[in-house]
Parts: structure tokens; C-alpha cells; sequence
């Protein structure tokens, strides 16, 4: 007999072979008490990462300002820009005031506006649109820079950067009328006409001049139909240019439907 308790003679004939099968395990239900003990092992281990995350977060290095980088400055330095805006290096990024310092960068004089944001993982970018002069002012011996706001930002000693217009009005800045009107005024002509215009003056919002760098007196008028005098000044000093009329001394167009040329 073999040790599954079958003979040989049982084998040929095909009496079939029971296999002892293991006995299943009977699984114990968890306890009270077990259940209980998993649940503050998760919710410790929970606390934990949530912790490193907050640690890493607010006060570790591996996520703090390494550089502040600049982007938009023309006229003023990077290194300006980053005093002005006070973030000291070492400082975590989520711990970085970024309105505050975009606040601190505005009072800069040129510029016009300011963002401040977070470069993950390890900079702050501020970056500039700086004011665009279009004229310049004298004020008591000082000449000073003036954007199409009628801002007054900066101060220059030599010559005006090109295409900016020596302005001549009593009291310059944004809430003058004959400023803002003589600004409209330059703003609206194109690049190449505007280089071409040696001065403006306004006594008020209504009497806009502008005179020529060839001596030609441009009477504007005030700050309606800004666009409409633009595209009549240029089309008369192209017909002059190219010889179909004859060269003013004054050209009004401070009524654009009915030009006088004298």
C-alpha cells in the first residue's frame, strides 16, 4: 500500500486519489481596540507629513529666496528695483509678502506699474512697466520728465531722450488741463511726426500749439478730435513734403473738417 492508502491494484483500476486539502484559516474579526489603535496610527502618520509639509514650507531653507529677479527695467537698475522692493534673502517663499514689496517698488517715481510674484522654488520676480516720457517741463530751474498721465518722474540735466517734446505750461501734472490736453495732443501723432515737433505749448485745455522743427506753427486747438486733427496734420504735411502744396507758416487744425493753411 503507497501513503496515499491506495494498493497498486486500486491505481490500475482508477479509483481516484483523494488529495488532503490544508484546513482554512479562520480569520479573527478585528477588535474594538485594534480598530481604534489603526486609526490614531494614521491620523499620527497623517500629522506628520502634514507637519513636514508646513515646516518645509514655512520655515526650511531648501524653499526659500535665493534671488530676486528683475524683469521690464530700462531706465532703472535691477539692483534699485530689488532695495525697493525689501526681500531679504533666506526668507521662505511662502513667508514672502509679495504685495507688500510690490507696494514698496511703486513708490519708485518711474515706475508706472509693478507686479511681485513667486518663482518656486527658490526666487521672487518682480517685474516693471516703467513710465514712457513724452515731454519734458521746466519748473524752477529743474526739467522734468512727464509720461502721457501727465506724471512728472523723473529729472534730466542734458538732453531729453529722443522723441520727447519740450512742453511749455504753467502748473504741469495729471490734473491740468492744459497738460493732459497737450499730452493728447502728442500722443496722438505718429512716432515720425512727433520727432518732427520741436515744442508744445497750451495756456489752457483749449489752445493747444505745437510748433515744428522747420518753424511751421500747428494750431491744435483743444483735446477733442484728437485723432481726427492727427490724421489731417499728416496727410497735409505729406502733400508739402511731396511738393503738391506749398509750405505754411501756420497750419490750423483745430477745426479738422475745415483746415486753414496761412
Amino acid at each position: 500500500m503507497s501513503r496515499s492508502g491506495l494498493t497498486t491494484a486500486d491505481r490500475e483500476r482508477g479509483v481516484p486519489v483523494e488529495v488532503a486539502r490544508p484546513a482554512r484559516r479562520r480569520v479573527r474579526p478585528d477588535t474594538p481596540s485594534e480598530r481604534r489603535r489603526r486609526r490614531v496610527v494614521r491620523a499620527a502618520l497623517a500629522l506628520a507629513v502634514v507637519a513636514a509639509v508646513w515646516w518645509a514650507l514655512w520655515y526650511s531653507p531648501l524653499l526659500a529666496v535665493r534671488t530676486v529677479r528683475v524683469d521690464g527695467a530700462t531706465t532703472l537698475t535691477a539692483d534699485q528695483v530689488r532695495t525697493a522692493a525689501g526681500v531679504p534673502g533666506g526668507t521662505p517663499l511662502l513667508r514672502v509678502d509679495v504685495d507688500a514689496a510690490a507696494a514698496r517698488v511703486a513708490r519708485l517715481p518711474q515706475v508706472a506699474s509693478v507686479e511681485v510674484t513667486r518663482g518656486w522654488p527658490r526666487s521672487v520676480v518682480v517685474t516693471v512697466v516703467e513710465r514712457r516720457p513724452v515731454a519734458v517741463v521746466e519748473r524752477v530751474g529743474t526739467r522734468s520728465l512727464v509720461d502721457a498721465d501727465g506724471i512728472l518722474f523723473d529729472t534730466v540735466t542734458g538732453d531729453a531722450p529722443d522723441g520727447v517734446v519740450p512742453l511749455d505750461v504753467a502748473t504741469p501734472g495729471p490734473d491740468d488741463p492744459a497738460t493732459r490736453a497737450a499730452l493728447g495732443a502728442l500722443v496722438s501723432l505718429p512716432r515720425e511726426v512727433r520727432a518732427a515737433v520741436a515744442g508744445a505749448r497750451a495756456g489752457s485745455g483749449e489752445d493747444v500749439t505745437l510748433t515744428l522743427t522747420d518753424g511751421t506753427t500747428v494750431v491744435w486747438g483743444g483735446a477733442d478730435d484728437a485723432a481726427d486733427k492727427s490724421d489731417v496734420l499728416v496727410a497735409l504735411l505729406d502733400q508739402v513734403a511731396a511738393g503738391n502744396l506749398e509750405p505754411a507758416g501756420t497750419i490750423d487744425v483745430s477745426a479738422p473738417g475745415a483746415v486753414v493753411l496761412r
